[in-house]
């Protein structure tokens, strides 16, 4: 006998068999998830079928030497695709923007200017919006780059460039409702985003410029963004008594759990934290007279304060510590950062 798993009972919160599953009811959901996977082979294999060619390398190349904006355009799910392909774009260092083909004949075409590349997106490449305002773009100067089906559909004809898919059986039970054909024209799109992105001078700071919000963006931030430093910068004399550094951890604002120990020139000596402190006491070792150089842990985890905040939480997890000291390129410490700081900006 078949049995569903168990669930949870509304009434009374407690965990109750169902009724066994007959075995007809199992076979359609076998043939349930055998038709989803089907899809997804269908879409696989639409994308695995794009064959890359010089055209590829070329619309490569147009957009590395765009001096405007990209403009990308579709109609209906292509042009969905389309603001997808976009919004990669702009946040991957190339300006983009989508503009709707049917806004676009009531005047948003004044969006585009002849610096300007356009990336047309249709499967059939016989949409009608689009298709009008292929004169228009003509009279401004700028280059059109068609992804559709092939070089022989309307929308090619009048495109400078043509970025072909093929014909795709759609992987709808009636082959009408766009499946395949996006899949395989999203992945084209994001190939180019990729290749450009790659071939660009591009790095994580200028990444993390376009991505200041969610975590993806404040795990690039810069050390200094969030380190502790002025006033709250817990730093003591390596020669000064060890009740003056608990003292300092004590007093200084935020009362991080460690004080960064300093040598007569300024430079970094060590640290003292709230567990050197309890290992102390534990071991009854509670003169408070001795000088903290004597106790503190030397030779400590440091990070530079234009490291990114990901590699900081990276060396704070794997030396399981709490606190690091940033330090400057001649080793005076500038900042302290805590776990906490990363807490409170939600990086961990």
């Amino acid at each position: 006998m078949l049995y569903r798993r168990f669930m949870t009972s509304r009434k009374s919160g407690r965990a109750v068999k169902l009724a066994p599953l007959r075995a007809d009811a199992a076979k359609r959901a076998r043939d349930l998830a055998a038709y989803g996977r089907g899809v997804l082979e269908a879409e696989a294999a639409a994308i695995g079928g794009l064959a890359l060619n010089g055209d590829f390398a070329r619309a490569v190349e147009w957009i590395l030497a765009c001096k405007g904006r990209v403009v990308v355009m579709g109609m209906g799910k292509s042009g969905f695709i389309a603001q997808k392909v976009s919004a990669t774009l702009a946040s991957t260092g190339t300006p983009s923007h989508f503009v709707h083909p049917a806004e676009a004949a009531h005047g948003d075409l004044g969006r585009v200017t002849h610096d300007d590349l356009v990336l047309a997106f249709s499967n059939s490449g016989e949409t009608e919006e689009l298709l009008r305002l292929l004169p228009a773009l003509r009279r401004i100067g700028v280059r059109v780059v068609a992804l559709t089906r092939s070089r022989a559909v309307p929308l090619a004809r009048g495109a400078d460039l043509t970025l072909g898919i093929g014909r795709i059986d759609e992987a709808c039970p009636m082959g009408l409702a766009p499946t395949a054909s996006t899949a395989a024209l999203l992945a084209l799109g994001d190939a180019l985003a990729m290749t450009v992105m790659k071939n660009r001078p591009f790095d994580r700071d200028e990444y993390a410029l376009y991505h200041p919000g969610g975590k993806l963006g404040r795990g690039l931030m810069k050390v200094r963004e969030v380190m502790r430093a002025g006033d709250g910068n817990p730093l003591v004399e390596a020669s000064a008594p060890l009740w003056e550094a608990v003292a300092v951890m004590t007093e200084t604002p935020g009362r991080p759990g460690a004080a960064t120990v300093v040598d007569a020139e300024g430079r970094l000596a060590g640290v003292f934290t709230d567990g050197d402190l309890r290992r102390l006491v534990e071991r009854g070792e509670t003169d408070f007279t001795v000088p903290v150089s004597k106790v503190m842990c030397r030779n400590p985890r440091t990070v530079l304060p234009d490291a990114l905040v990901m590699d900081a939480a990276r060396v704070l997890r794997q030396a399981r510590i709490d606190q690091v000291p940033v330090v400057d390129e001649d080793g005076r410490p500038v900042g302290l950062l805590d776990v906490q700081d990363l807490l409170a900006a939600r990086i961990l």
